[in-house]
């Protein structure tokens, strides 16, 4: 009865918790923090639907019913309650029973989960096209224009800043880039996820997005983020020594400050790019 109350007092202090959940910050991770970071796109806060309205009151349920049955054979069936075990081998409805329940909660559970899938998977007409390229250990970005027209395209690197740079910039340690990805709000971005050298996986929890990046395969994902801000995520895939600094910085603008960071981007890259040609020729 002891292990109940706790049990019971646990899931009613978490319970309570949840609603102060929402209101962390929507855009920095927070330090011991518990649940989904505030959703900020239709994937993310149908995952979050689906995992708090449907998987938790199920498993829930599934524990208590499965420690209660626990208790109750450990209490009925003790070898001091039965100094003479039970000789039966088996109870053909009891074991029709215990197919059959699993059997349809996989049915209630798969027809949300095939339809969140689908969400996911079924990329809506996009807005723009952006290449994310997995490399040891920063990304690279690629902003794609399906006519070709070199003055909608761009490309750059985004690496982590260190303690100092960070702390600088005024932005959290180990999440910091010194380029980091942009977008405009409002619009349906679609991502073409890649790999240059080992496994990396492109996610950004508040977006809802998890994809594997894979050497010589391009896998696709999309968001459309309805709130302007910074958004955080990381590389989930095991890729070497330095894993846990590939951190991806995302920048949510509202459409002319957007154009006019691509304009200003895009013109101070153009400038390198003609001094690095301008030295490789009086170099030769």
């Amino acid at each position: 009865m002891r292990f109940l109350s706790k049990l019971a007092a646990s899931f009613i202090v978490m319970l309570m918790a949840l609603p102060a959940f929402a209101e962390l910050p929507q855009n920095v991770p927070q330090d011991k923090a518990f649940g989904f970071q505030p959703a900020v796109t239709e994937v993310a806060r149908q995952i979050q639907v689906f995992h708090n309205l449907w998987l938790m009151p199920i498993i829930t349920m599934i524990m208590v019913l499965v420690t209660l049955l626990l208790l109750y054979i450990f209490i009925k069936f003790n070898r001091k309650a039965n100094p003479e075990p039970m000789r039966f081998s088996h109870n053909s409805l009891i074991e029709v029973i215990w197919t059959l329940i699993p059997v349809l909660i996989l049915i209630v559970i798969a027809v949300p989960s095939f339809r969140l899938l689908y969400l996911e998977d079924e990329i809506p007409e996009a807005d723009m096209t952006i290449k994310a390229i997995g490399v040891q250990w920063y990304w690279d970005y690629e902003y794609t224009d399906p006519a070709g027209d070199p003055a909608k395209t761009l490309s750059y690197s985004s690496i982590m800043l260190d303690a100092e740079e960070a702390k600088a910039a005024g932005k959290p340690r180990l999440l910091g880039v010194d380029n980091p990805l942009v977008v405009p709000v409002g619009k349906t971005v679609r991502v073409i996820v890649t790999a240059s050298d080992v496994l990396h996986a492109f996610a950004v929890p508040a977006f809802g997005v998890k994809i594997d990046a894979v050497p010589g395969r391009l896998n696709e994902t999309w968001f459309k983020v309805d709130e302007p801000g910074i958004y955080y995520g990381q590389c989930s895939e095991l890729c070497g020594s330095r894993h846990a600094y590939m951190p991806i910085e995302v920048h949510v603008m509202p459409q002319a400050d957007y154009d006019a960071w691509f304009a200003k981007t895009q013109a101070e890259y153009a400038a390198y790019h003609a001094l690095d040609g301008a030295k490789l020729a009086s170099a030769k």
